[in-house]
């Protein structure tokens, strides 16, 4: 892999691309693939985010988001020489079927899952992907042009790098003009980091497609009607005229989409705000074009491409949802997926990773502008009131800067919080899952570095506040540590948090401000909030979860959101009927039950009883996905039981010992990781020690094979 030397505003230009995408795919998500004339008619002109009008939320599960930042990590799980078939191999770790990342149209329906199942069944890529496999109409649909994007900000300046890697993913699940259109589109976003000339990046993006292709020809018509045209509603009936949906068999072709892309970059490529309104305005899969399009011209622009015009980033404050079976990774923002990427360009590069911020706070608020998801929640306060943004004070140091302007009394503290888990609003996205597990646990140490300024009229009261599911599917407060700050103090708060919410998730953490005489003119500045440590917590199906054979229709009370927590490629997930909280089931092959996420790294998993009903079993430690992962596994001849290491397709035996196990026989078991140390125990007896340093951290779980499996509660605990 051919290295690059880095632009010296790498870092922001990335943030930007990240959040280009981000807003790109949020506006156009409530009409994806509406026609023009409809969008025109029903919703006017697009010049702003519409989710209102569909009672939608705007930030959405959406594959492209998921696939995007998924993907572009198959560099980290196989290093930076990458091929296609490992690219197939990531997808395998991180999709669970018809639950994560892809629309499950069908097979021979929707392309990427029509991929999904080649790879499942052993096709290997880029057989998976290819025409030869799938027939043409299938191939040449939109998707390998949608996920791109990451492998082009990992490869700044660099086209031929963003194409080789563009080719090797779209072809896991797409052939012919599609993979063009995805290296033609990943050369010109990585030519953006050095060049903001729209034309310019087209010849780039042109040199790695074939010379006769039907994209080249396209490409070509489109630059002239623009030069005749100088008007893109007339190009754009060009385009639907002669390469329309009509001309092109499938759900999504690739063809039409990228024109429309092209036509919008040529008129609009050197304005962020005309650009969504173009793309945007024209319709068909308006997710996948706007996310492009909004991804581009942000690289080649910058974060000023946001300014001096509608407010893009306010509504977004930066939250991302990211499904997959990777649940530390799914309640994301675009902060964190920018440091990401650009450690990954870094490395590329020959590079050192950048610095953790603020001795590795997850909320550190060191973008410009960035404020990592959060918002002030109690929405009934006038915005004249509340205003948060990130700061940067006399000190360089930079925070999230509370402005408080009116009545915070303790009754009514303004509440200024951030997601670490599935919104409430989940019950209303639609078409895709979102596969998540918490990003904060009990037993973690959650710190935030606060400070009030000097000018502020009064104190202000400060505590850690936390909000947590609870039987109704609602959320409950639960406080923290408080602190008042007098005009210009400091402070640091640390909360370790108690194991004090019967298994529901904490969904929100922030702080909660007031001002004991009332009224408050001044500002808050929080500096970092990290959290830190392996959970202290027990998970077991709740008591408000019971099943109620008296309620109408034998119908159980809500409380869900805590089975959410669980992620599972399983058959069947019961987590009622049963006295076990969780009574598992895989028709054939591996299930999996998982839930943490890698900031465990050393920890003590039990299992009080752990009971094998059919097939074989086994408890998992440091897992991340559906193929990497340590267990400790019953085997399958009831004589053995064996510390095993997932690795992709291989499931590799670390060290096994004799132990005769029975059918419907409960077993006390525990998994111990410490270091690069995987200590097995049953019955409180070791059985099974094993060293490896593959994974050194990540959430726990199950694996079922060919059979059941309950279980009552796992216990975790730090070492």
């Amino acid at each position: 892999m051919t290295a690059s030397s880095l632009p010296a505003d790498y870092l922001e230009r990335v943030y930007a691309g990240v959040l280009g995408k981000l807003i790109g795919v949020y506006i156009g998500r409530p009409f994806e693939g509406w026609t023009h004339q409809r969008i025109v008619k029903q919703l006017g002109h697009i010049h702003h985010y519409v989710h209102e009008k569909f009672d939608a939320p705007l930030v959405v599960t959406d594959d492209d988001v998921s696939g995007t930042f998924v993907f572009v990590r198959a560099l980290e799980e196989h290093g930076l020489d990458l091929s296609s078939k490992d690219i197939g191999k990531t997808w395998l770790n991180n999709i669970i079927e018809k639950k994560s990342i892809l629309w499950w149209g069908g097979n021979g329906v929707s392309t990427e899952h029509t991929a999904f199942l080649n790879l499942k069944h052993g096709i290997k890529a880029p057989a998976s992907g290819s025409i030869k496999t799938n027939g043409k109409a299938i191939a040449e649909q939109i998707g390998a042009q949608i996920f791109i994007d990451g492998w082009a900000m990992v490869a700044p300046g660099n086209p031929s790098l963003a194409a080789k890697l563009a080719e090797a993913a779209g072809s896991v699940s797409h052939d012919g003009d599609s993979v063009h259109a995805a290296k033609l589109w990943a050369a010109m976003e990585a030519e953006a980091f050095v060049s903001k000339d729209v034309d310019h990046l087209l010849d780039v993006g042109l040199k790695y497609v074939p010379a006769g292709s039907l994209l080249t020809k396209l490409v070509a018509d489109i630059r002239g009607w623009v030069k005749t045209d100088q008007d893109w509603e007339k190009t754009r009936q060009r385009i639907e005229d002669s390469y329309g949906y009509d001309k092109f068999p499938g759900v999504c072709h690739i063809i039409p989409n990228h024109g429309i892309m092209i036509m919008a970059l040529l008129y609009a490529g050197h304005d962020f705000h005309s650009a969504m309104h173009v793309i945007n305005t024209c319709g068909w899969d308006t997710d996948c074009n706007s996310g492009n399009i909004g991804c581009l011209v942000a690289i080649m622009n910058g974060l000023s491409t946001f300014e001096n015009g509608p407010d893009w980033r306010g509504p977004l404050a930066d939250r991302a949802l990211i499904s997959s079976a990777d649940g530390g990774y799914s309640i994301n923002d675009a902060a964190r997926i920018t440091f990401d990427l650009v450690n990954t360009g870094r490395k590329i590069a020959g590079e050192q990773p950048l610095p953790a911020p603020k001795d590795g706070a997850q909320f550190h608020f060191s973008l410009p502008g960035s404020v990592q998801g959060f918002v002030a929640t109690r929405y009934e306060l006038s915005p004249n009131r509340v205003k948060i943004e990130q700061v940067t004070d006399d000190q360089n140091r930079s925070g999230l800067a509370i402005h408080l302007n009116g009545w915070t009394n303790p009754a009514e503290p303004v509440e200024v919080l951030t997601q670490v888990f599935t919104p409430p609003e989940i019950v209303k996205m639609k078409t895709y899952d979102l596969m998540a597990s918490p990003l904060i646990s009990p037993g973690q140490t959650v710190t935030a570095v606060l400070s009030a300024d000097t000018s502020n009229s009064e104190s202000v009261s400060v505590n850690l506040r936390l909000k947590h599911y609870n039987p109704a599917d609602t959320l409950s407060i639960f406080d923290g540590p408080s602190t008042t700050l007098s005009p210009g103090q400091q402070q640091t708060l640390t909360w370790k948090i108690p194991d004090s919410f019967d298994s529901q998730p904490i969904q929100k953490v922030g702080l909660a401000l007031s001002c004991p005489i009332g009224h408050l003119t001044g500002t808050v500045r929080l500096y970092s909030l990290s959290y830190s440590g392996s959970p202290h917590m027990t998970l077991k199906r709740p008591a408000g979860a019971q099943y109620d054979p008296f309620q109408p229709n034998g119908a159980d009370k809500p409380c869900s959101f805590w089975r959410r927590v669980w992620i599972d490629s399983l058959s069947t997930f019961h987590t009622k009927f049963f006295t076990s909280s969780f009574f598992l089931a895989q028709d054939r092959g591996e299930g999996n039950l998982i839930t943490g996420t890698r900031d465990w790294i050393d920890y003590t998993v039990s299992v009080p009883s752990f009971k094998i009903n059919l097939g074989s079993a086994g408890l998992c430690v440091r897992v991340q996905g559906l193929n990497r992962y340590y267990a400790l596994v019953f085997g399958s001849g009831r004589k053995t039981v064996a510390l095993v290491k997932a690795r992709d397709e291989s499931r590799i035996e670390l060290t096994n010992a004799s132990y005769e196990w029975e059918l419907d026989t409960a077993y006390h078991v525990t998994v111990r990781v410490e270091g690069s140390k995987i200590v097995g125990s049953i019955a409180g007896k070791k059985v099974l020690e094993a060293d490896d340093s593959e994974y050194t951290g990540g959430g726990i779980g199950a694996v079922i094979v060919d059979g059941s499996l309950a279980i009552d509660q796992f216990d975790i605990a730090p070492v």
